[in-house]
């Protein structure tokens, strides 16, 4: 019986990927069709959010006190962090700047880590996991050096990137719905 309720619990969310799939969808053609307007409300959603998930952390302190002074040290940081975005996004400073700001710090972080990926691939191909780790790591270290030496190319790239990576991501999670159910 309780197999049962696992699988059919299981196939009774299916519509939950569907959603996120259309709005993933959604989200993606926004990106594409208007990119600057798309990238400055979803800056201004993300200095909204770590603003609310810092004040969380600080308030978690009075639940539980394990670990307070990284709950604190995080809350203060996302609320920082979170206050600086939404001042340039509605204060003196221009919205579609900060949002540029933002995507290339997001830039440069995903061109490191893009390097430090291919690093491993090429390591792990050179440990005997076969050719395959070292193509895909020779294509991180290439994709993250281009990122890392043009942020301002790589940065005005990255709202058409996100659009064609969430497009991809939807039709993917309504396929999922669709086979859950």
């Amino acid at each position: 019986m309780a197999a049962t309720t696992a699988v059919t619990g299981r196939h009774d969310r299916w519509w939950l990927p569907l959603i996120e799939g259309i709005l993933a969808i959604l989200v993606g053609i926004f990106f594409l069709t208007n990119p600057a307007t798309t990238s400055v409300g979803f800056v201004l959603g993300l200095g909204l959010y770590w603003i609310v998930i810092g004040a969380i952390d600080i308030f978690r302190i009075f639940q539980d006190r394990e670990g307070w002074g990284w709950k604190l040290f995080s809350g203060i940081v996302g609320i920082l962090a979170g206050l600086f975005i939404v001042s340039g996004m509605l204060g003196q400073g221009h919205p579609l700047g900060t949002a540029f700001s933002v995507g290339t710090a997001f830039t440069i972080v995903l061109a490191v880590c893009a390097i430090i990926y291919g690093v491993i691939g090429i390591v792990q191909a050179f440990r005997g996991e076969g050719w395959w780790p070292a193509v895909l790591g020779a294509f991180g270290i290439f994709f993250g050096l281009v990122m890392l030496f043009n942020p301002l190319s790589a940065t005005l790239a990255l709202p058409w990137s996100l659009g064609i990576v969430l497009i991809g991501i939807g039709v993917f999670l309504i396929i999922a719905a669709f086979r859950m159910r």
